[in-house]
């Protein structure tokens, strides 16, 4: 309790001494269930429109202090029941939604509003958000994604892709969406939003995918964004997508897809900057996290680096990809990525570099430590050769840079293989420096490097003669 609550807890003792005990306590009791009622319906100080008082102030704590600006306070809550939203799972409230919003966008400039998502399955298409809003669903609330393609709209290509991800041309909108939104929160009582991507992934599957597949959440140009407390679910691509953003949180968050669904890459953050990902568990038929910055020709062209980037305490599943994947779409440069207390099992690789000729841009200044994997095939990957381009038009020459990644406190048990560590012939990755690194149970002990040079120490198995190089390493700090 603070210290506002307290001065407020004397001042109404001081008016009530000459009550009696019972009351007193009938009232304090009162206080207490309403203050409750009001603080697990909403992350920060709101003025309701029928009066109440203003509960306390709900802060973003952990490793993602700093990374988000106070939210203005919320002037108007009002229900998806408000107007005429119905749960049931098949009547559409596509339009529902849009009008909701639309609504609640005149009180932008007047302090913001919040949405309530009460329980039950609440059908509906595509929609965008507002600034200075709050998604806000409560428990047993669940948002399904329309089953129509109609309702996932076809929109342009970003700028720094030059097409579809998957398929030329525009692609279709994510199922919550905005663009150039600032102070925007989407939360809860650990309600659910559930893509049913399975549509999207048979279209996938039997080659009839006309336009690259919508994201589940996706904010473009937006700033100061909080994204917590809810499960993600069965996301038709890529499942949040902050793309030139700033200051953006996604914190305790539950994000699932069967393994096999394709490209269902948990979070991926993508030419941001100020990113914190912490606390949260994913299982996806793609990167847990991947950290990308645009498409070859298109990102050289746009030079929007992903930077500022923390991701912590991430546990998870991948059978095809990584824990967290840097690339590979990397071409406006990537710096300052750092990677602690990773938890990753039963997966492809733990930590992954990717990119390859054509793809020019940077990737610097990356720290990985305190990682535990089991039964990962490969540890720690490298690699180039990803042969994928958005057209002819990319550049044979733009080749990319890789220097200073930092891995420390990495524990493998069980892997199949010993680390991949693939630079490129005309641009080695340069800058790498291992230290305690302990590869357990390994099928194959012998580490495969090319086209890379680096530093270590007590790292087993032994390390490719790459990394055994002692002349300098005044860059390979172990303080």
């Amino acid at each position: 309790m603070d210290c506002g609550k307290q001065n407020h807890g004397s001042a109404i003792m001081g008016k009530v001494t000459r009550l009696s005990w019972s009351p007193l306590l009938l009232l304090i009791t009162l206080i207490l269930i309403l203050s409750f009622q009001i603080t697990t319906r909403t992350i920060y100080p709101i003025r309701l429109m029928s009066g109440l008082s203003e509960p306390e102030v709900s802060e973003v704590v952990g490793s993602c202090v700093g990374f988000l600006r106070e939210f203005p306070r919320r002037e108007v809550i009002m229900s998806i029941k408000d107007f005429g939203g119905v749960g049931d799972g098949k009547t559409s409230n596509t339009d529902t939604f849009r009008r909701a919003i639309l609504y609640m966008q005149r009180f932008g400039d007047k302090g913001g509003s919040q949405l309530n998502v009460p329980k039950g399955r609440w059908l509906t298409g595509s929609f965008n958000l507002t600034s200075n809003f709050t998604l806000f669903l409560e428990e047993g609330a669940v948002i399904l994604g329309s089953q129509d393609p109609k309702e996932w709209p076809i929109i342009e290509p970003l700028p720094s892709y030059g097409r579809g991800r998957e398929r030329l041309g525009g692609r279709h909108i994510s199922l919550i969406h905005g663009n150039g939104l600032s102070n925007v929160v989407i939360t809860g009582d650990n309600g659910t939003i559930d893509g049913q991507g399975k549509m999207w992934w048979e279209l996938w599957w039997n080659r009839t995918l006309v336009h690259t597949r919508g994201h589940l959440v996706e904010l473009m140009n937006s700033h100061n964004i909080l994204i917590s407390n809810l499960t993600f679910r069965n996301s038709p691509f890529w499942t949040i997508h902050p793309v030139y953003c700033s200051n953006v949180v996604v914190k305790d968050m539950t994000i699932l897809a069967p393994l096999n669904a394709p490209n269902t890459d948990g979070i991926d953050p993508d030419s941001s900057t100020n990113v914190c990902i912490e606390d949260c568990y994913i299982e996806s038929g793609d990167d847990l996290v991947a950290v990308k910055s645009g498409w070859d020709q298109y990102g050289i062209k746009m030079a929007h680096p992903s930077s500022n980037i923390l991701v912590k305490r991430v546990a998870g599943t991948t059978p095809t990809c990584s824990g967290v994947g840097i690339g590979s779409e990397m071409s406006g440069g990537i710096f300052n990525v750092t990677i602690e207390d990773l938890h990753v099992w039963d997966s492809a690789a733990g930590v992954r570099i990717k990119t390859d000729k054509g793809r020019g841009g940077y990737i610097s200044n990356i720290t990985i430590s305190n990682i535990t994997m089991e039964r990962v095939k490969i540890p720690i990957r490298f690699s180039r050769g990803s042969n994928d381009h958005p057209d002819e038009g990319w550049d044979r020459n733009a080749i990319p840079v890789v220097k200073g990644v930092s891995i420390s406190n990495i524990v493998s048990l069980n892997s199949t293989k010993a680390p991949v560590l693939q630079g490129i012939k005309d641009a080695p990755f340069g800058g790498i420096c291992m230290k305690n690194v302990t590869l357990i149970g390994l099928a194959s002990a012998s580490w495969h490097c090319e086209f890379i040079s680096g530093f270590a120490k007590d790292v087993f198995p032994m390390p490719c003669p790459q990394l055994q190089n002692n002349a300098s390493t005044s860059w390979c700090s172990y303080s």
